[in-house]
């Protein structure tokens, strides 16, 4: 299955920021987009699993 991710750049905060629609609970910020693409990496399957369970 496939998701997209989507990454904006928060000027105010100075962060970037990753929302999935299609994953609850992914919302995440950090400091450089190679940061954030990690902890998403990370995340994403983890966040699908607790939301399989809890459906």
């Amino acid at each position: 299955m496939e998701y997209t991710v989507n990454f904006t750049w928060d000027d105010e905060a100075n962060v970037w920021i990753a929302q999935c629609e299609d994953i609850p609970g992914l919302v995440l910020e950090g400091g450089s987009l190679d940061a954030l693409f990690e902890r998403v990496r990370f995340a994403a399957p983890e966040l699908i699993e607790l939301n399989r369970n809890y459906a």
